[in-house]
């Protein structure tokens, strides 16, 4: 069985890559974002973190957070995250996927890939790598031409503090990571 190892520092800023079970699409639909919203909210609540953005896809999201000072939880918070949005997503119409004997054997359900991907800002340089990845991706995708036309993303809260100008992203960044991020 592998040893998964985490890189937990306190106060730090992490990019985050979660994933459907399955890579089912249905994280863009109505019922989703909703339950989803209340799930993270709900979470936030008792263990706050900064949203810093957001990129919400069909089938996986990415996030970036930054902590509080002294707080590196953040496997804890993905948990509960996960739990609470299935609960809820299921108990309001939602579908699971086919569970495997092992997800069975577990009693867990199959919403949700088990893990998630996380990496450990760096610097400004990586921060910004990771941001332009998160508003890249709808268009890397091919759900839209700009960043801008997405509706489920932080884009347009970094447009208004001046990282971005609306039509950036016409032609890919130069920075943006490979796919060894999905």
């Amino acid at each position: 069985m592998p040893e998964y190892r985490r890189y937990y520092v306190p106060g730090g800023t992490y990019f985050f890559t979660v994933v459907t079970h399955g890579r089912r699409r249905f994280l863009t639909d109505e019922l989703s974002r909703k339950h989803l919203r209340e799930a993270m909210n709900e979470e936030f609540a008792i263990r706050p973190v900064e949203m810093v953005a957001i990129v919400l896809l069909p089938d996986h999201l990415h996030a970036i957070w930054t902590l509080p000072e002294g707080d590196s939880g953040y496997s804890l918070r993905w948990k509960r995250i996960k739990e609470l949005f299935t609960r809820s997503y299921l108990a309001g119409g939602g579908t699971e996927g086919a569970r495997s004997a092992s997800r069975l054997k577990h009693d867990e359900r199959a919403v949700w890939q088990r893990r998630f991907w996380e990496h450990s800002v760096r610097d400004e340089d990586d921060f910004k790598r990771c941001l332009h990845y998160v508003h890249y991706n709808p268009v890397k995708h091919g759900l839209v031409s700009l960043p801008s036309e997405y509706p489920w993303s932080s884009f347009t809260k970094w447009v208004v503090l001046g990282e971005y100008t609306s039509n950036w992203g016409a032609a890919e960044p130069a920075d943006v990571p490979g796919a060894e991020w999905e």
